[in-house]
């Protein structure tokens, strides 16, 4: 007889597991989409900084950090739709194994040219939009793929999971890549990109996944906000080799820093997600921390000093996540998996379409007002942003 003191072994087991932060990853087909996506996103990272670096070696011109971020995300933008209808419509492994196989080219071209140095400011921008393209394809066959690996129950943990993922990769990713930069030059990044693909690709031939449906409500609110601060918060991600290299008068080994401090704070801000037992409190948590952002982008901006700076993109980290990952998780759970592709590219599309645009009007204000200035409006733009959604979102 089991004890009324200890209660039933089962049930404690299986409110254990409901409550675990890494509860998604008991599922085999979930398990084998994060290691792949985990050792790719690495190597993702380390050519992100790399290329930022690349550039602005070649150019000392920020606006062209706003120019190549735009025609690497603006393919997603335009021809996202498009990639979520195929996404509904073909098999995602199989959408997915040819995307990533042509993200693992358009890498290895650009390490050989940067290796070779025949590369220049146009190849940049030819292959960063051959990624974009890739992307707009790769993003809502990633987003099926994770819909059709847990169970629904354990889909709001999956999604959080994938956030810290993706921002804990940032820890490592830009670490190594400001080593790799600094000892060998950043062709060689690009090179430990493309192979870090391999592992996404083998974790790909691997799954088998089963099939869903549900019913569908209103999201036009959260696409709103997820527009609106996409485009005025995140430009900070691709004006950072310009805020290390003019404003804090540091190098590449600094700015790896700084953004592997940006991927501890994003990934706290996910697992902390991970840690909820319900999804109940996402919106409140999604309207404060976009409160959060208001506040820490103008301070981010303000600072002069590298370690300050590495301090304050801690907290920017966290807020930007806790809002874009609440945000794709409550769309995620209202979504039916007959049009999760669709619905998930739509989503990708306003983020697509956000982001360049946003890097792109924040690279051009940062080359006639300063880099400090197009990061501190971004910040207070924020905070109006959620002066006008907090009434509409706060009581749903």
């Amino acid at each position: 007889m089991v004890s009324a003191t200890w209660g039933h072994p089962k049930k404690e087991a299986d409110v254990e597991a409901k409550s675990s932060s890494f509860r998604a990853l008991r599922h085999r087909n979930y398990r084998l989409l994060f290691t792949g996506q985990l050792v790719s996103m690495i190597g993702t990272w380390m050519q992100t900084v790399a290329q930022g670096w690349l550039v602005y070696r070649l150019s000392h011109r920020p606006a062209l950090l706003g120019l190549v971020a735009f025609a690497g995300l603006a393919p997603a933008f335009l021809l996202g739709t498009l990639g979520g209808a195929v996404a509904d419509r073909m098999d995602a492994r199989k959408l997915a194994i040819i995307t990533q196989s042509v993200l693992l080219l358009q890498a290895g071209v650009l390490g050989v040219l940067t290796l070779t140095g025949q590369i220049g400011i146009p190849h940049v921008m030819i292959l960063a939009v051959v990624m974009g393209v890739a992307n707009a394809f790769d993003l809502p066959a990633g987003q099926v793929l994770v819909g059709r690996a847990v169970p629904r129950e354990d889909l709001p943990n999956a999604i959080a999971l994938n956030s810290s993922l993706f921002h804990g990769s940032r820890i490592l990713g830009p670490s190594l890549a400001g080593l790799v930069v600094a000892g060998f030059g950043e062709g060689w990044c690009f090179i430990l990109n493309a192979a870090s693909y391999l592992a996404a690709l083998s974790a790909l031939w691997l799954l088998g996944l089963p099939k869903r449906d549900q019913e569908m409500p209103e999201l036009r609110w959260l696409f709103v906000l997820l527009a609106l601060s996409t485009f005025l918060a995140m430009p900070y991600t691709v004006l950072l080799p310009a805020v290390v290299k003019d404003v804090l008068r540091a190098g590449p080994r600094e700015l790896g820093w700084i953004m592997a401090a940006g991927g501890v704070g994003a990934t706290l801000g996910a697992l902390r997600l991970a840690s909820l037992r319900e999804h109940r409190g996402l919106i409140r948590n999604l309207l404060l921390a976009l409160g959060g952002l208001a506040l820490v982008l103008p301070l981010f901006a303000a600072s002069r000093n590298a370690w300050l700076s590495m301090g304050l993109i801690l907290p920017l980290g966290f807020c930007m996540v806790s809002v874009n990952t609440s945000n794709n998780t409550l769309v995620q759970m209202e979504v039916p998996d007959r049009l999760r592709g669709r619905v998930m590219s739509l989503h990708a599309t306003v983020f697509m379409g956000a982001m360049p645009m946003g890097s792109l009007v924040a690279g051009v204000l940062a080359q006639h007002i300063g880099v400090s200035w197009a990061l501190a409006l971004g910040g207070l733009g924020c905070g109006v942003v959620a002066l006008v959604v907090w009434p509409r979102l706060w009581n749903r």
